[in-house]
């Protein structure tokens, strides 16, 4: 996953965490406007989140964050 896409990830964990607390669950819908103007990068979270890691539709933002922080040491 490009760093861009994996920085925008964490900041919007954090973001969602400061807001809704540390039980907050999102998708990976949360990292894109409303509109597909970037179906490219879109693919790629749905396929890292969907294809390679399995999620649900809805998982913790903390362990988003965690997964993320971990694939980028």
């Amino acid at each position: 996953m490009r760093s861009s896409l994996q920085e925008k990830i964490i900041a919007v964990c954090n973001q969602k965490i400061s807001q809704k607390g540390t039980n907050v669950g999102l998708s990976f819908y949360a990292f894109f406007a409303n509109k597909n103007d970037d179906p490219e990068l879109l693919m790629e979270a749905a396929t890292w989140w969907i294809s390679l890691h399995k999620l649900d539709h809805f998982e913790k933002a903390e362990k988003i964050k965690a997964m993320i922080i971990s694939e980028t040491k």
